[in-house]
């Protein structure tokens, strides 16, 4: 999502009386990439870009065929065979060793169908969605065309053929509950048609429950990701906008009404660090009531087990799946002392959470870095949570 807010405001700022612009986006990768399916590019006619689409290797290739697609106003999917030793011809420094296929589209404002256009209404809609992308066909004019799904099964923009929408809406409906963006092949009427599915989930937004100096660079990092970051605190002292200049929203909120003041869902983050046991124990206590898939509680374990002990006097019995978004100590174990160490750790099993990856060195890993289907060998941009509860943690965090 970051990089759609990245694209649609350098796309405000081009002057389409005198510049034109196009859209790249990988939507097929066979073997190896650097980026994954789903990866944009705005590129302007005067060789600027934002976003990529590789390591760097690809984009000067891109701005030469985006430059045809201005030109032309017609939509063009590109093939790149990074294993194949004949395309240092082209002057591009490939060695992914894996065959990508870009889609290219002109970007005009004054076109409905503008790609861009999409992006703009599906980063204001903050809801899941599926989009389905020709990008290979028999008839030329469809590719480029899109079907745009809500969560709730609605059409909210479809440029499909009767035919067409009927055989890929079905596949696009499931990718809410499979989370795995991939290009598929549909035979229709007896002609094949490549379509990139995707699932575009929200951005990340952070709440930290607690302004003190540690969660200073918490907030600078996470927003470096692109996350919405809010801080609150029942101290008006620990919230200055001095010390949080990145942050979203600095709120001054009691803990009684928690619940009240933000929107927590299941794309929010929520981070205990006041430092302040009662603080965190009676926020905490509203969080089990919200559908925050992350609660991060900083400090040993004990406190949180003590927590545990109140709560079963009060009556209040946490189930598995409470147990599993709960994580005290917070952070990965990557042997974080000070606070911006300490940040890392916070982030980065943050991240992991919503990509469902559990942490560790990838040198360990057993296949391949991103998410394949292993059918196809297609590679996966993103995935959600859906796995059992690890085992409970016993390290602490002083």
């Amino acid at each position: 999502m970051k990089e759609f807010r990245a694209i649609l405001d350098a796309c405000k700022k081009v002057d389409f009386v005198e510049r034109r612009a196009a859209l790249a986006t990988v939507v097929k990768v066979r073997g190896s990439s650097y980026r994954s399916p789903g990866a944009r590019m705005l590129i302007t006619d005067d060789g600027r870009w934002v976003g990529s689409i590789s390591g760097g290797c690809l984009e000067g290739d891109a701005l030469r065929k985006a430059r045809q697609v201005m030109t032309d106003r017609i939509p063009l999917t590109v093939t790149y065979d990074t294993s194949e030793e004949s395309n240092q011809n082209l002057g591009i420094g490939l060695g992914c060793n894996g065959i990508i296929d870009v889609l290219i589209e002109p970007v005009d404002p004054a076109d409905e169908k503008n790609p861009v256009g999409f992006y703009e209404q599906i980063v204001a809609l903050q809801v899941p969605v599926t989009l389905a992308t020709i990008f290979a066909a028999e008839d030329a004019t469809l590719v480029g065309k899109k079907l745009l799904l809500s969560d709730d099964g609605r059409k909210l923009h479809n440029f499909f053929d009767g035919a067409l929408e009927a055989v890929v809406t079905p596949h696009l409906q499931k990718l809410f509950e499979s989370k795995k963006s991939q290009a598929m092949t549909f035979d229709v009427q007896g002609k094949a048609v490549e379509v990139f599915t995707e699932l575009i989930q929200p951005s990340t937004s952070l709440i930290l429950f607690g302004g003190g100096f540690d969660a200073r660079p918490v907030t600078q990092l996470a927003k470096s990701l692109g996350w919405e970051v809010t801080v609150t605190d029942e101290c008006v002292a620990h919230i200055a906008p001095l010390f949080f200049p990145n942050a979203d929203k600095l709120s001054l909120c009691q803990r009684d009404f928690v619940d009240r003041d933000f929107v927590i869902t299941p794309y929010t983050a929520c981070v205990l660090m006041s430092h302040n046991y009662t603080y965190d124990r009676d926020v905490l206590r509203k969080l089990l009531r919200t559908e925050t898939p992350y609660i991060g509680i900083l400090g040993p374990r004990k406190r949180f087990d003590k927590m545990l002990v109140e709560f079963e006097k009060e009556g209040l019995t946490l189930t598995p799946e409470d147990f599993h978004r709960i994580h005290s100590p917070i952070g990965l174990d990557i042997g974080a002392e000070a606070p911006d160490e300490i940040a890392v750790s916070i982030v980065a099993e943050i991240q992991g959470k919503f990509t469902n990856r559990s942490g560790g060195f990838l040198k360990y890993r057993q296949g391949p870095i991103h998410h394949r289907d292993a059918a196809s060998d297609q590679v996966f941009k993103q995935v959600y949570l859906n796995t059992p509860d690890d085992a409970k943690k016993t390290a602490t965090r002083p």
